[in-house]
């Protein structure tokens, strides 16, 4: 029969595993992180743009 586990105990184990691999690979935090704050930019940027009249084609490539 194989030993069974509690909630509190696969909680702590899921905690050091998740823990241990932040540490190790830093980099997939950072990219999460990074992918997040761009996403809530383009939101923010998306209502900002909402507010704002219409413009040309022309008038965007001219100020580009």
């Amino acid at each position: 029969m194989q030993p069974s586990m509690n909630q509190e105990q696969l909680k702590t184990i899921v905690k050091e595993a998740l823990a241990e691999v932040l540490e190790e690979r830093q980099d997939l935090l950072h990219e999460a992180v990074a992918a997040a704050l761009e996403d809530i930019a383009l939101s923010r940027a998306i209502k900002e743009g909402e507010k704002t009249g219409r413009i040309t084609r022309d008038e965007v490539f001219k100020s580009l």
